[in-house]
């Protein structure tokens, strides 16, 4: 089975410039560690709009295409830098991920890992995170509305409607704007991405068998899947918000070598996104490399 990196060259697709500092890059962190590492990047900040800039299924075919080749036993770092996206595509690459590294994987946030991208994070064993780098609430979102706010107005309507019966009218026409299902499928949302993260943080980064580790995970998920204290789905939070709630954090400062070769990563990373059509990058180590570009309008 020819491989995407292997078709591009029987096309005669040669590396630009990008390509090679960029594969420089990974290289050195690799053999600084002595791991594999696969980066995921999207260039959601460069190219906001722009099609294929969450975490989907499609990104399957990326992670294969880098898995492929690398010695699994060596573990891997898992370097993001996504919005998020779909819970059950981030499912499916964590599932396929830890079967081939054994659960041996690092997770490193050298700027953002948003929504489903946070999820993914909470999988690995730790999360390398700098001074500038941010992770971000799980509640699950349905066509840009926050399933939480959804569950909350039909509380409210509950509420409501016991002491007020006469406001059925008004409450009517707020329940119609969602269709048949809606509150059925938020909740379902909120209570997947709960159970993903509580599943993955018990299975690696703690043990689930441990009374003590299961209040931190417990801990770890009432503060990442809510609404009431976060507010909006693009809350930022730090390193500090990160470690206090529980998560196995590493500072990336306390490397200069591991922060110098990660930041110059992030930063040919984002020169790539910034000169470029590129609006994801799935890379490794090795010879793996898959790009989406963006179609232009004329």
């Amino acid at each position: 089975m020819a491989t995407f990196s292997e078709i591009q060259k029987k096309l005669g697709l040669t590396p630009s410039k990008f390509d090679i500092i960029r594969k420089k890059y990974i290289k050195n962190l690799s053999y600084y560690t002595g791991r594999n590492v696969i980066v995921y990047y999207s260039g959601w900040l460069s190219k906001p709009g722009a099609p294929g800039l969450d975490i989907n299924d499609l990104d399957m075919t990326g992670f294969m295409e880098n898995v492929k080749g690398l010695d699994c036993m060596k573990g891997l770092d898992l370097i993001l830098h996504t919005p998020g996206g779909n819970p059950a595509a981030a499912e499916s690459i964590v599932n396929y991920l830890r079967m081939k590294f054994k659960k041996d994987i690092r997770i490193i946030v050298p700027h953002l890992a948003m929504s489903a991208g946070t999820m993914i994070a909470c999988s690995g064993k730790e999360i390398v995170m700098g001074k500038h780098s941010n992770l971000g609430p799980v509640d699950p979102q349905l066509g840009g509305i926050p399933a939480y706010s959804v569950k909350k107005e039909f509380e409210e309507a509950q509420i409501d409607l016991k002491t007020h019966p006469e406001n059925i009218g008004y409450w009517s026409l707020q329940i119609q704007k969602y269709p048949p299902g809606f509150l059925k499928l938020a909740i379902d949302s909120i209570d997947l991405s709960s159970v993903l993260v509580k599943e993955w943080l018990g299975t690696c980064m703690f043990d689930k068998a441990k009374e003590a580790d299961v209040e931190i995970i417990k801990k770890i998920v009432d503060n990442l899947n809510e609404h009431d204290n976060s507010k909006t789905h693009d809350r930022h939070y730090d390193i500090s918000f990160c470690k206090n709630i529980g998560l196995k954090i590493i500072g990336l400062e306390e490397d200069p070598k591991l922060q110098d070769k990660v930041l110059s990563i992030h930063h040919a990373m984002m020169l790539t996104f910034n000169s470029t059509n590129a609006v994801k990058i799935i890379e490794n180590n090795k010879t793996g490399t898959v790009i989406q570009q963006a179609i232009l309008q004329k």
